[in-house]
């Protein structure tokens, strides 16, 4: 069967791509290199008043394309399949959705898994994972 291509292949533009830092983030050794986002919550801060060479807040304006948001590089939104059955529900939608195997299935429901979505044709992004090992005789 031919390569599951995506029904309308858009361009993904990110407005930010790198994190919002947390103020006072290079000050503290505690809070380590990858530092999460909090809101300031002082009454005197200077990030939560937004004064200008500060560091910037998130907000609603940096959210992403509503059509391109949660795409994948290859135009495909992830699904999380635990079951074949669960995969039987991208049938119709395997131009839409790529399946993502469940990271606690077995290996021998795993097999199972990638051999029906070879048959409906649908996208797997993890399909070689933990099938690597020899079969016993």
């Amino acid at each position: 069967m031919a390569a599951v291509t995506p029904l309308v292949k858009r361009k993904i533009v990110k407005k930010k791509t790198n994190h919002f830092r947390r103020h006072h983030w290079d000050r503290y050794t505690r809070l380590g290199q990858s530092v999460t986002w909090r809101k300031p919550k002082g009454i005197d801060s200077c990030v939560r008043r937004r004064y200008k060479g500060q560091l910037p807040m998130p907000n609603i304006g940096y959210g992403s394309n509503q059509k391109t948001r949660h795409l994948l590089p290859n135009g495909l939104k992830k699904f999380q399949v635990s079951n074949i059955k669960e995969l039987e529900v991208l049938l119709m939608q395997n131009r839409v959705y790529a399946a993502e195997i469940a990271h606690n299935v077995s290996s021998r429901k795993r097999a199972q898994i990638v051999e029906r979505a070879a048959q409906l044709n649908v996208k797997l992004l993890n399909g070689n994972a933990k099938l690597n090992t020899e079969q016993h005789e």
